[in-house]
């Protein structure tokens, strides 16, 4: 009984008319909808001249967008913005049973921006808005691995580590859709948009060769690489926000 009675609660909760009435001094505390993605998988790989392979991938990532604006008006936000993106990879190589290549990345993105938003409407449980919002901030790769190769006496073994240094980007958004309205003080948005983004990274990678794999190194090289691109994207998401109203 106490169950049902709470599933209806929750329902006219949804259901209920609910009007958007903001003043200026209201607070928007919110986040895009967090994304934890894990994955794993295997591929069996068969090639004549080497014989069977498996293959094996991990990998990981965290998105985290927490916000928090002002509303400078009854209808116009300005806010600011965190941005926290942990991710890895992984991918394993085997052959009857024993690993002959690992290859492994970690990285880690932080960021800080701003935002704007304006409401086109109000007194409605679904409020329009267009949104503009830039971001910028630090950007760190890890990478090492290694590879078993050869035969008899001509066996060897190729690892390599590397990270990078003064990594930085920049993004800016546009986007437009609404806030549904779930009581006087949260909401859901829907959006759609458009992104631009600018990514800038320096790589140096150490590889080292030990011939006859017996834990001496033969060769070692040195390389860094600097890279530099931009992207064009549109975007989809969902986000979540709670109105903290002004104390009177």
């Amino acid at each position: 009984m106490q169950r049902k009675l709470l599933i209806l609660a929750i329902i006219l909760v949804l259901t209920a008319p609910v009007h958007g009435q903001f003043s200026k001094g209201d607070r928007m505390l919110g986040a895009t909808v967090g994304t934890l993605v894990f994955n794993s998988g295997n591929a069996d790989i068969a090639v004549i001249s080497i014989g069977s392979n498996t293959s094996k991938v991990t990998s990981y990532g965290l998105t985290v967008n927490p916000s928090l604006g002002w509303f400078v008006s009854g209808n116009t936000v300005l806010g600011a913005t965190l941005n926290l993106n942990p991710n890895g990879q992984k991918t394993t190589y085997e052959q009857s049973g024993s690993t002959y290549q690992r290859d492994k990345n970690n990285g880690f993105n932080i960021g800080f921006g701003g935002f704007a938003r304006n409401y086109f409407s109000a007194g409605s449980s679904l409020l329009p808005f267009a949104q503009l919002a830039l971001n910028g901030g630090l950007s760190s790769l890890k990478t090492e691995g290694y590879f078993y190769g050869g035969g008899g006496s001509g066996v060897y073994k190729i690892s390599y580590t590397g990270s990078s240094s003064g990594g930085a980007f920049f993004n800016t958004a546009l986007s437009g859709g609404f806030t549904k309205l779930l009581g006087e003080n949260a909401g859901l948005d829907f959006f759609l948009g458009y992104n631009f983004s600018y990514n800038r990274n320096v790589f140096k990678k150490t590889t080292l060769r030990d011939d006859g794999n017996n834990g001496s190194v033969d060769t070692r090289s040195e390389n860094e690489t600097t890279t530099k691109f931009t992207n064009h994207g549109f975007t989809a998401g969902v986000g979540f926000q709670v109105f903290l109203r002004k104390r009177k």
